[in-house]
């Protein structure tokens, strides 16, 4: 039995319902429906070749090549799909709910699955996730210079039930010219944004959702944009850390970091660190002095800092000591703190 569903009533019931997405290969790594499975009814090379038989020759031409290419196939796609649903019940899509999808459900369902067929396919599930960043979030945006623990104080608040989206978990990058930390691998921008819209369904509206201050890049992902709009406007608290205590959070996350990679990141951003703490910056890592190092590329990330949080509106930035180091406490006064806030 098929039976046609929109994305919305495939996400409503996500979690017992598996969703596979037939798109090639290469389509599936550009962006996929986070948690989807991929089952190829065509190669890379394959949908080359029908798309081209379609616009050369004709629909019916493109139906028969297809048949072709996939004949050997079928039992193939069916025991897949059952090592993904042994109970039967399955979801699919194709790239916009068409003849790829229509024609793996109708196999499916010969066989005796129950087929939901996701209308609008995958193209369905990006305007669903576009309309996510457009809701009117309940934004409370964590500021602070860098090493101030903000990442490690918002996963904190998340593991005790605060409402929080990790954007530099999302991009897999940290934000700076050392954000790779030389093992981090960005996901396309596609796929950034999939995540993101996945991870904003769960939030609820009413109730403070946290995110990290970022530049609307994030290495080379790109923060949507009516999301990026309402955390400009949204309240920042700009925590305020010792500088030493910054040094010493950052030789956590830094300290043991590849000196070639360090090296290499530090000349990447000579025109900004300048040529002289550049030539101080490369020697300090080379020589093992590490908090050297920070000290002088604190002085670039401070003021660059300090001249985004100028670009705010003044009234909606609010200072607030922290420690740095004690999570618990931290929290405890951030939570406290943003209730004296205005709406």
């Amino acid at each position: 039995m098929t039976q046609s569903i929109t994305i919305a009533d495939w996400i409503g019931q996500a979690a017992t319902l598996p969703l596979v997405d037939v798109r090639t290969p290469a389509e599936f790594v550009r962006g996929q429906v986070p948690g989807a499975f991929n089952v190829p009814l065509f190669s890379d090379e394959e949908r080359v070749q029908v798309g081209t038989t379609y616009k050369q020759v004709g629909r019916e031409a493109a139906i028969l090549l297809g048949f072709d290419l996939t004949g050997s196939k079928w039992s193939g796609f069916i025991r897949r799909c059952l090592e993904i649903a042994p109970g039967k019940r399955i979801a699919v899509h194709c790239w916009r709910g068409g003849m790829r999808s229509g024609s793996m459900a109708w196999a499916l369902s010969l066989y005796g699955f129950e087929v939901c067929q996701v209308s609008g396919g995958y193209k369905a599930y990006r305007r669903w996730a576009h309309k996510q960043y457009e809701r009117a979030w309940h934004l409370r945006i964590l500021g602070g210079m860098t090493g101030s623990g903000k990442t490690r104080l918002l996963q904190y608040m998340k593991a005790h039930g605060q409402q929080v989206v990790d954007l530099e978990e999302l991009a897999q990058h940290q934000g700076s010219a050392y954000g790779s930390l030389n093992k981090m691998v960005q996901p396309t921008q596609e796929q950034f944004e999939n995540e993101l819209a996945w991870q904003l369904k769960d939030m609820d509206p009413v109730e403070p959702l946290w995110l990290e201050d970022e530049s609307q890049k994030i290495g080379r992902r790109c923060i949507p944009g009516p999301l990026w709009l309402q955390m400009r406007s949204a309240a920042l608290i700009d925590l305020q850390v010792p500088a030493e205590q910054r040094v010493q959070t950052l030789l956590q996350d830094y300290g043991k970091l590849d000196p070639d990679f360090l090296a290499e990141s530090t000349e990447r951003i000579q025109k900004r660190l300048g040529p002289l703490q550049t030539k101080q910056a490369v020697a300090a890592i080379r020589e093992g002095r590490m908090a050297d190092f920070i000290r002088i590329a604190l002085a670039y990330y401070d003021k660059a800092y300090r001249k985004g949080l100028s670009l705010r509106a003044a009234d909606r930035v609010f200072p607030l000591d922290a420690s740095g180091n004690d999570l618990a406490a931290d929290s405890h006064q951030l939570i406290n703190f943003i209730t004296t806030l205005p709406a």
